[in-house]
């Protein structure tokens, strides 16, 4: 995609890991006692689809990897980048080109060394159109990324090589003043070409498949499988930070099964959700957040020829009363979307005002079940069609089977719509997202960087995860001269970003729902996890204390 990947002005960026900015449960005392057994039982709501950093797309399998690889840096509790196998870097060139030292006590779970090539075959690997990262756009930051991974320059082209066993140089195509952090997000972490030519397409299939350099491995996954662990990595460099012996996940697709396996201690952390909260609020276990996310009813133009117009478009918006789905379905805390960029991602640099204020479309995510109807009807006698039976595929969790059911009857009340819930294993979800293979779908969106571009790419009309058909030659316009022109003038940069959004929203491009709200319980007595905005933990570098 040839917009992605340019610098974003430094005033508007607050580069998060994954999904938002870091935030520790708790800090670790120095002065208690570890207990006697460190391991730890977790549950996800969703399975892991894949071990594989240029495959992964999903919070789930980049927070695995964080936890089972490492890169260059590492993120503190801060967000903070720290030297994780980079002992030192100097900066040079403007800012275009890094030279790391390498640390040379780290090793592979298969006893190799790692080393400066381990970088250069892994970026290079992400970028071959062969590998068909979805993600490899987040590389363009580097000399050359693009070509490569267009297929117009060799992959010897790409800006970075080994000069040596453990020293690292890259080329930046221009200065990036978030670099550092982005090199602690997965996809820039090195790979071991002997395992991945080992396992071939296998590689990253199954914790079998995978070879690990971080605090811990992955064990017990068949790829496809509702639980796994992560044992301490022995061969990790650090080993002596890691107290923990074995991480034991569980996917419990029901917060009901869940807050009952947590109430029983047969795990010590669950999410929540409704009635849960509200006996649990004032637990001291009660841990709540709101991430940098959206969740949004995306309608596939090229599979429902009706998704095509925007009256249409607009009329099941309009149908949808989405204060209604948080505060009577959810009962989560999460809040009503203003708009597809959601609260958190960045301020108006002469105003202060927030994005999601100042590019609120009213019309765009109200309730009005009347005017819907009349949309709707005008609409149809546009398309020619008499009325709309479609599909709304979801994933098997509670909130989006919850979700779902409430869009149905919602939706269902514009006359001679009917609309038929397809429920599927989240990983199976993914790939049909990807795919395009979907009518009407439940989708979402976790910032990797606090600035609404993160989120407005997504519908480029050449964006690998726009698949809904939807394109706005202004919308592309804007986005491309925010990145590529206005990036040191701030002022005009968010004007045009706030314009896009609203030609976004104004169009019902896709129709945004909630921003969602992440409520659990996690036992007091568990110390120093490090959460990312999606409300999961991206360190497990922790400890139990002792009670």
């Amino acid at each position: 995609m040839k917009k992605k990947g340019t610098v974003l002005t430094l005033a508007a960026l607050s580069l998060l890991t994954l999904a938002g900015c870091g935030s520790q449960a708790s800090t670790s005392n120095s002065s208690s006692k570890y207990a006697a057994k460190q391991e730890l039982n977790w549950t996800e709501s969703s399975e892991l689809a894949t071990s594989d950093l240029a495959q992964a797309t999903d919070t789930l399998s980049f927070t695995v990897l964080q936890n089972t690889q490492e890169g260059l840096y590492r993120l503190n509790s801060k967000g903070t980048p720290a030297n994780a196998l980079a002992t030192s870097t100097k900066i040079t060139n403007g800012g275009k080109t890094y030279a790391f030292n390498l640390r040379k006590n780290a090793k592979w779970s298969n006893g190799q060394p790692v080393t400066a090539k381990d970088f250069v075959y892994s970026w290079q690997r992400t970028l071959n159109p062969k590998t068909a990262s979805q993600d490899a756009f987040y590389l363009y930051q580097v000399k050359n990324a693009e070509a490569v991974n267009k297929g117009k320059q060799p992959l010897s082209a790409l800006g970075i090589k080994a000069d040596g066993k453990y020293k690292l140089t890259v080329q930046l195509s221009k200065p990036v003043s978030y670099f550092k952090k982005l090199l602690a997000w997965p996809l820039f972490y090195p790979l071991n070409q002997k395992a991945v030519d080992q396992y071939g397409k296998k590689y990253g299939t199954s914790s079998a498949t995978t070879v690990y350099n971080g605090p811990f491995r992955l064990t017990k996954w068949n790829g496809t499988g509702k639980s796994w662990t992560l044992a301490k990595n022995q061969t990790y460099w650090d080993k002596k930070a890691v107290h923990l012996t074995k991480i034991n996940e569980q996917v419990t697709e029901s917060t009901t099964t869940s807050y009952n396996l947590y109430n029983a201690k047969k795990t010590d952390e669950t999410l929540l959700s409704g009635q849960q909260i509200k006996n649990n609020k004032n637990s001291k276990d009660f841990v709540k957040r709101l991430p940098t996310g959206s969740q949004r009813l995306d309608l596939n133009q090229k599979k429902v020829a009706a998704f095509k117009n925007a009256n249409v478009r607009k009329a099941l918006s309009l149908a949808i009363n989405r204060s209604q789905l948080v505060n009577d379905v959810l009962q989560d805390g999460s809040i009503a979307s203003k708009g597809f960029v959601p609260a958190g991602m960045g301020n108006n640099p002469k105003t202060g005002e927030a994005f999601n204020q100042e590019a609120y479309v009213k019309s765009g995510v109200s309730y009005n079940l009347k005017q819907a109807k009349r949309l709707l009807a005008k609409g149809l006698k546009q398309t020619g069609d008499k009325k709309l039976n479609v599909t709304l595929s979801v994933s098997d969790t509670d909130t989006n089977k919850q979700t779902a059911e409430f869009l149905q009857s919602s939706l269902e009340k514009l006359p001679n719509v009917k609309v038929t819930i397809k429920t599927v294993p989240y990983v199976q979800l993914i790939t049909q997202q990807n795919n395009g293979n979907y009518e009407l779908t439940l989708a979402g969106w976790q910032s990797v960087f606090a600035d609404p571009i993160n989120f407005l790419d997504v519908f480029e009309s050449d964006s690998s995860y726009n698949t809904t058909g939807w394109k706005s030659s202004e919308f592309d316009k804007l986005l491309d001269e925010a990145e590529n022109q206005d990036g040191n003038q701030p002022t005009t940069r968010w004007a045009k970003l706030v314009k896009a959004e609203k030609i976004l929203i104004n169009d019902q491009g896709t129709i945004p729902l909630y921003q969602a709200a992440k409520s659990q319980l996690l036992r007091s007595n568990v110390k120093g996890i490090v959460y990312n905005g999606a409300g999961v933990p991206y360190d497990f570098k922790t400890t139990y204390i002792a009670k």
